[in-house]
């Protein structure tokens, strides 16, 4: 029975190789594509326009701001109602206030 050090020696032996295959196979797919590109006299704008562009990371989160719900009457402070509650509503709530007392 190997031992957990050997083990270990063999998976990254393995995660190398692994790894130098894929940049070995995708060197060579990109040299395939070079080539029937300069074949058939193609540009990346023939590709379409999504292939000129660089690509964008889509995200769930968009950034998209909220209109705030509650207002701090004394700081003017807001929040959302999205996410962690704010120091200052927190310990309002605490004290024994309502959250619609703080609804704009």
């Amino acid at each position: 029975m190997a031992s957990l050090n050997d083990l270990l020696a063999q998976k990254a032996s393995l995660e190398k190789q692994i790894a130098d295959a894929q940049r070995a196979e995708r060197g060579d797919a990109i040299t395939r594509v070079k080539g029937l590109m300069a074949e058939f006299g193609l540009t990346l704008a023939d590709l379409g326009p999504r292939a000129t562009a660089s690509p964008r990371r889509v995200s769930g989160k968009t950034g998209n701001k909220v209109a705030p719900k509650y207002r701090h009457p004394g700081t003017g402070q807001t929040w959302s109602g999205r996410g962690l509650k704010p120091t200052w509503l927190a310990a309002a709530l605490a004290d024994g206030k309502s959250i619609g007392d703080f609804a704009i």
